[in-house]
């Protein structure tokens, strides 16, 4: 029904007394990184990537972070006419981590830098985290923390994509931000570990024609069960300590082996607590965001 209306909405364009009519507003509330009782066969972000293969000026994607994100998100959306408006909302209870200011000014740019979760200052930073959706936000942030604690002089520059289609070149999609803007968030070289809510084709696909093709995705890898929130985001390797195991790895290769090791020995202890208690580990459960330590630079 959906490529139906797209395609009606196309043709009725061509069609000079035709009026203009409001956006049709699909909101997807089953994230696939938290499913607490539908199973595999209900475990499928695939409508972005479909959506994302129409033409781009009838298609919007929206993947906000949070519920004020989201509130901005349905504002410009109830505004739109003569497009799709996708937008990818958990319906579960969620931390709070962007202010009504910050949150609208998100979806009106549609990709920003975080200030208060980078320590990069203006430098060009060692790595770049980016995130697009409601769990990969949380977990990117969740990993900077880890990341943040173990290495004080890794300078991360982290961003989040509400809009995700504005990534895309202007060549491919007339919204999407120039060669430069791109660069200025991304950079030329630095590595990026984007952790994203979709199969992770689209964000390759998006990244094809930029300069940096040092990308390294989380996304949906088509590993799905019953079983815990925080558990569907490490089947996928979409959660903080595989996050984190990707950005040391990157940065500091067999430097940070002591780092990953222990990565892993927690993922290796929520196997078995899982499986033990039915719920998830204490560690993820009881976590919350915790001010970035910064590197004290002494003048003598």
């Amino acid at each position: 029904m959906l490529t139906q209306h797209f395609k009606w909405l196309r043709k009725a364009k061509e069609q000079s007394w035709r009026k203009e009519y409001p956006a049709l507003n699909i909101i997807a509330t089953s994230t696939v990184f938290q499913q607490d009782h539908n199973g595999y066969t209900h475990q499928d972000p695939g409508i972005l990537t479909h959506l994302a293969e129409k033409k781009a000026e009838y298609i919007r994607e929206y993947l906000p972070a949070d519920a004020n994100c989201l509130m901005a998100v349905m504002d410009k959306a109830f505004q739109e006419n003569e497009v799709i408006n996708l937008i990818v909302s958990s319906k579960h209870p969620r931390p709070q981590f962007y202010s009504v200011t910050e949150a609208k000014e998100l979806v009106d740019k549609g990709v920003k830098v975080i200030d208060w979760a980078s320590n990069d200052e203006g430098q060009t930073p060692d790595i770049v985290i980016a995130a697009s959706g409601t769990e990969p936000n949380l977990e990117a942030l969740a990993a900077i923390t880890l990341l943040n604690k173990e290495f004080i002089d890794l300078k991360i520059r982290f961003v989040n994509v509400v809009d995700i289609l504005k990534l895309r070149h202007p060549s491919i999609d007339p919204r999407g931000l120039t060669d430069e803007e791109f660069d200025a968030i991304f950079t030329k070289d630095k590595p990026i570990v984007f952790a994203f809510h979709g199969f992770e084709g689209l964000i390759r696909d998006i990244f094809f024609s930029r300069s940096n093709h040092q990308l390294f995705v989380h996304g949906y890898r088509e590993k799905g069960d019953i079983t815990t929130p925080f558990d569907m985001r490490v089947l996928s390797e979409m959660d903080r300590f595989h996050l984190a195991k990707d950005v040391a790895d990157k940065v500091y290769n067999e430097q940070a082996a002591d780092f990953m090791n222990r990565m892993d020995e927690i993922l290796a202890f929520h196997h078995q607590y899982i499986r033990k208690n039915g719920i998830d580990i204490p560690e993820v459960v009881n976590w919350k965001w915790e001010d970035l330590r910064k590197k004290t630079i002494c003048f003598n």
